[in-house]
């Protein structure tokens, strides 16, 4: 999902500025951190901070805010760093 948003987000040059402006991502480093989580969860973060851009996303990979938002949460859920045997 978080990819697909992302796809999204790039095809408009607007939208991309205002991503690697918000986030600080370079392009660069997004191309090199494309599938890592941090960015995924910045590419979410940005579609949720903006419900237009969220319902426009949306309404353009055919799936709800709703399922954007459950994505974010999912991502935002896992931990990598967590040490659970402590």
């Amino acid at each position: 999902m978080a990819l697909a948003a992302l796809g999204w987000v790039l095809s408009d040059e607007d939208h991309a500025q205002r991503l690697l402006a918000l986030t600080g991502i370079t392009p660069d480093e997004l191309r090199e951190r494309l599938g890592e989580r941090d960015v995924l969860v910045a590419v979410l973060d940005f579609l949720m901070a903006h419900e237009p851009d969220l319902l426009a996303c949306a309404e353009a990979l055919e799936v709800t805010a709703s399922d954007i938002a459950r994505a974010h949460a999912a991502l935002n859920a896992m931990d990598q760093d967590t040490d659970w045997g402590a």
